[in-house]
């Protein structure tokens, strides 16, 4: 696809179908790109697209099909959004740390392409707001999704899921107990046990904690007619 110069190519950016799922149209809206009129447009539309498929079949695709709907919360991020943010101090690293993350059309200082999305999911949400631990969601995703990496936020128990073609598996946590649950550096699962956050205590998987999710893409979507 060419470089986007006009809104027909940005509508025909925003069409493409990414996955089951997904169009690319679901990762584009930002608020710091919305405020600071600042185009979420990206340099090279044909590797947002490849990242971007591969965070969808590999990841969010495996998501909806276990719990149902899930909810985008950012994703997708130009370099010139992402920068606009990392400048006015609105959580976002700087380009070249987000290069490979969210900002999927630019290799990272490795060579890597790479997607982040942030997202929600609906169904443990609601358990979360009713004292649910979010390593029940950790352990469930780091056990059945090829990630890597994934980041809690306490605010609707968000968290960041990324995929790279280089992954480097780790779950890390805001939510208390605040800390690393895994690294990819570890063969092991990891728990945070203290309030340095460096302090890491190896633990294995506990699959107890899930065992009451559903099961692992068990929801059956209807198919398309043979004939019509």
């Amino acid at each position: 696809m060419r470089q986007i110069e006009s809104l027909y190519q940005l509508e025909k950016f925003g069409r493409t179908r990414l996955s089951q799922h997904f169009f690319m149209r679901d990762f584009l809206h930002s608020e710091v790109s919305d405020f600071y009129r600042v185009g979420n447009i990206p340099d090279n539309p044909d590797l947002a697209i490849k990242s971007g498929r591969h965070l969808c079949t590999e990841l969010l695709d495996p998501l909806v099909n276990t719990f149902g709907p899930i909810h985008v919360r950012s994703a997708y991020r130009s370099a010139r959004v992402n920068a606009e943010g990392n400048t006015r101090g609105h959580n976002c690293a700087n380009n070249e740390a987000n290069f490979g993350v969210h900002v999927w059309d630019h290799k990272d200082k490795a060579g890597n392409i790479g997607a982040t999305a942030c997202i929600v999911v609906p169904w443990f949400s609601d358990q979360y707001d009713k004292g649910r631990d979010w390593r029940d969601l950790a352990f469930w995703l780091d056990d059945h999704l090829e990630h890597s990496g994934v980041c809690f936020y306490p605010k609707l128990a968000a968290f960041n899921l990324s995929w790279s073609e280089a992954p480097k598996p780790r779950i890390f946590s805001y939510i208390a107990p605040r800390g690393t649950l895994r690294h990819f550096e570890y063969p092991e699962k990891f728990e945070t046990c203290s309030a340095n956050k460096d302090v890491i205590i190896a633990q294995p998987s506990q699959k107890s904690r899930y065992s009451d999710f559903p099961k692992f893409c068990g929801i059956c979507f209807p198919s398309a007619p043979k004939d019509w």
